[in-house]
């Protein structure tokens, strides 16, 4: 059963950014991970997905099969 967090994933991966700059993927599940143990990295990508469309992050390819995500700054 599902249950409902009291910190959205979106929230908590800006949270993320914030403090530690640039991060790969498997790094932000890795760190997501003690808040959100049942998080995938599939939902992690759809969430990403999410973002860059909003214009909050940008996701670009660093290696085969890993992703480097930024936090877009407006300045």
């Amino acid at each position: 059963m599902r249950v409902w967090k009291v910190r959205p994933l979106h929230t908590a991966i800006l949270e993320e950014l914030e403090k530690n700059g640039s991060l790969t993927d498997e790094e932000l599940l890795r760190n997501l991970r003690p808040f959100y143990s049942d998080l995938t990295i599939r939902e992690l990508s759809r969430e990403l997905m999410r973002m860059e469309i909003g214009g909050l992050v940008r996701v670009s390819a660093l290696a085969r099969g890993k992703r480097i995500v930024e936090l877009v700054r407006s300045e």
